[in-house]
């Protein structure tokens, strides 16, 4: 079976972009800066490129059962991914407590309550192009993001059941 495709598209505003797979369609957002073609560490922006899923987090005791063929861990408190280029462990998931820049898997906000991984710098990983670049829930009012692709909690139920590992993510 060939993997589907989602495709997200730019919309009016910098950092909004609209989501399609199939015929759902919905609206995102992006990085505050925007889209790009040269990823760098903390620059803000999404990548614009063709990522594939490759697994995903949810908070097991938030948004009940999910309905998706991909695999989703249950985040656990100690779940961290390691954002600093020069750390072996860059662009990883890794255990707390650990030194080295993290993101919390496990966030007070919400916004991780379903974290799909994209692969983006992570098969093939090189120093400062970026980490973390997730498929996640939307902050209030569409904010944008760090450089992720996030869509409301109902958007995202509407997506899960047609996502699966290989699923391509293209960033146009």
């Amino acid at each position: 079976m060939r993997p589907s495709t989602v495709v997200v598209r730019p919309a009016p505003g910098k950092s909004h972009a609209i989501v399609r797979l199939g015929g759902i369609t919905v609206p995102a957002a992006i990085g505050r800066s925007g889209r790009t073609i040269l990823k760098r560490e903390g620059d803000g922006a999404t990548p614009i490129a063709s990522m594939r899923l490759i697994s995903g987090f949810r908070r097991g005791e938030r948004n009940g059962r999910l309905v998706t063929p991909l695999a989703l861990r249950r985040i656990r408190p100690d779940m961290l991914w390691c954002d600093q280029p020069d750390n072996a462990s860059y662009n990883r998931l890794v255990r707390g407590p650990f030194n080295a820049s993290h993101e919390e898997m496990r966030r007070s906000d919400g916004l991780y309550d379903i974290c799909l991984v994209m692969d983006w710098n992570i098969s093939c990983r090189a120093r400062h192009r970026g980490s973390a670049i997730f498929f996640h829930l939307i902050r209030p009012g569409y904010e944008p993001t760090a450089g992720c692709v996030a869509v409301s909690l109902r958007d995202m139920r509407r997506l899960l059941p047609h996502l699966r590992k290989g699923t391509i993510v293209r960033v146009l």
